[in-house]
């Protein structure tokens, strides 16, 4: 009893820690909306958190009778395609290994011209970030909620677990 319990808390606790990277994902962005001239020398570009999840081996092994075959359904969803992003992986001995990435999103540059802007070219066209507010700020309240039902279901199993040695 005490396995599904514990297995309850820890894949909640898996989802509470991929939702507060995309939190924080999305306050970095928010703070840098407006952010025209990084190290790099450019804009600020938006990041993204890329949610993955991938079955333990021996899950696989089970389903497919014996090493995993180059099947591009399984090779898709493995983090080694995450090459490049920053990557938290949760690993435990049994069920679901997830892992949240982050990744810089690709779209263009927003041109504003702004000729008495510092960093304006000779045209007086100045590149800003890739970053929509609102679009960020619908993100947070989705991941808020999200970390909220990960909060819930923790205290659903909690409350179970007690109403079961009462009895």
């Amino acid at each position: 009893m005490s396995k599904g319990l514990f297995e309850a808390i820890r894949i909640s606790g898996t989802g509470l820690r991929g939702q507060r990277v995309k939190m924080d994902v999305v306050a970095r962005n928010l703070a840098n909306a407006e952010t025209t001239r990084t190290a790099e020398g450019t804009p600020y570009r938006r990041q993204r958190a890329v949610f993955h999840e991938v079955l333990d081996q021996r899950v696989r092994d089970h389903r497919l009778s014996g090493p995993a075959p180059e099947n591009p359904a399984i090779s898709r969803t493995h983090p080694s395609h995450l090459s490049g992003m920053q990557q938290f992986e949760n690993s435990d001995r049994e069920g679901v290994e997830t892992t949240v990435g982050v990744a810089p999103d690709a779209s263009e540059f927003r041109v504003v011209h702004d000729p008495g802007h510092p960093d304006a070219d000779d045209d007086g066209y100045v590149l800003l970030p890739n970053v929509d507010v609102i679009s960020e700020m619908v993100d947070m309240i989705a991941a808020q909620r999200a970390y909220e039902a990960n909060v819930s279901a923790v205290q659903a199993a909690k409350d179970m677990f007690t109403q079961a040695l009462k009895i």
